[in-house]
């Protein structure tokens, strides 16, 4: 991709510019801010959980409109839902067939801003509930940690370890293709999600050409429902640019910091630059809170990011979060657990029947 198509386009001043469009976010909107509502717990290994009264514990933040249930299809291994109104329709719409394998995109050029977090949390959110046929990519061409945080590291095997064997694993089928896969992947504690780890070498990143992510993105495909993807932090990169154009769904990840929003506004207006208006419009601004108290920007910000994405997220601050360790689903506080499961919702809201 040429540089004049947007990709280069220098940042400018942030703080001038970000008061501006706060502003103008202000006195227009094209969707719904975020509401609050009161949760009931997500499953965790398929056990629903609460207070002793029957009540859930915390309160999650979460967009107004809700995706609706559909039709259970495929060969998908259900895992036993909780008895909620709230639950059972996320939970419906988490579990139906969705047309055709999706990829789902977390970026955002800042580092520090969550990436890493909501693309393990998507993928185990996903995989809690859907039983199996969901993998995270770390695509990070500079060292990503996913492979570190997500999975068990059965073995050291990482994306350039596929990639050197990938024209004979694509020439499998069937089971002995995802038998062959496995080789490559490791998988998370509870078995909910498979994790393709990145290449600590920074300079195998020159081998990540557009063709090659295309390849690894297809075979994914073939054995997965849901492939979530860690995109790093370098647009001009051939394998950040390749996914965006290649991504069924974008996730842009934020933290209530002036500069980590201004650079997600940047990145959505490159992409529009570049062509890609509808994946920016049909994007969801996901806010991850770092601290237990919540920054005043978080309104600003949520009210911003509705002007210009199809939903806004605000996930709550976890204490189980914050060492930067590997992430374990099943110790996530309820109400914690409760937003994920709502925020994945919304991100697959758009697909399936």
């Amino acid at each position: 991709m040429e540089t004049d198509t947007g990709w280069s386009r220098a940042a400018g001043e942030s703080t001038g510019r970000w008061r501006t469009i706060l502003g103008r976010a202000r006195m227009t909107g094209r969707a719904s801010v975020p509401t609050q509502t009161q949760p009931v717990e997500a499953p965790v290994d398929g056990r629903a959980g609460g207070r002793a009264d029957g009540r859930a514990e915390g309160r999650a933040t979460i967009p107004t409109q809700r995706p609706g249930p559909g039709p259970i299809s495929g060969p998908i291994e259900w895992r036993t839902a909780p008895a909620s109104g709230v639950n059972e329709q996320v939970i419906a719409a988490l579990r139906r067939d969705l047309g055709t394998p999706r990829v789902v995109a977390f970026a955002n050029p800042k580092g520090g801003v969550h990436k890493t977090t909501a693309t393990v949390l998507a993928a185990a959110t996903i995989g809690s509930v859907r039983g199996r046929g969901v993998v995270a990519w770390d695509d990070n061409e500079m060292r990503g940690t996913l492979g570190l945080r997500a999975g068990s590291a059965r073995h050291a095997r990482t994306i350039r370890h596929l990639v050197t064997e990938l024209a004979e694993v694509e020439s499998h089928t069937g089971y002995v293709l995802a038998e062959r896969l496995d080789d490559f992947l490791r998988h998370a504690s509870d078995a909910a999600y498979d994790v393709l780890a990145g290449e600590e070498d920074p300079r195998f990143a020159r081998k990540l050409d557009p063709h090659t992510v295309r390849r690894v993105l297809e075979l994914l495909r073939r054995t997965h429902d849901v492939i979530c993807v860690d995109t790093g932090n370098n647009v001009e990169s051939a394998n950040w640019q390749t996914v965006m154009q290649t991504a069924d769904q974008l996730v842009i990840t934020t933290v209530p910091r002036e500069d980590a929003a201004f650079t997600a506004d940047w990145m959505l207006d490159l992409l529009e630059e570049a062509g890609m208006n509808e994946l920016v419009a049909n994007a969801v601004s996901l806010l991850s809170l770092p601290t237990p108290r919540p920054s005043p920007m978080v309104t600003d910000l949520a009210r911003h990011f509705a002007t210009r994405t199809r939903a806004v997220v605000v996930v709550p601050y976890d204490p189980a979060l914050e060492a930067g360790a590997s992430i374990e689903y099943g110790v996530l506080q309820p109400a914690t657990r409760q937003a994920w499961l709502e925020a994945a919702g919304v991100m697959l809201a758009p697909f399936g029947r």
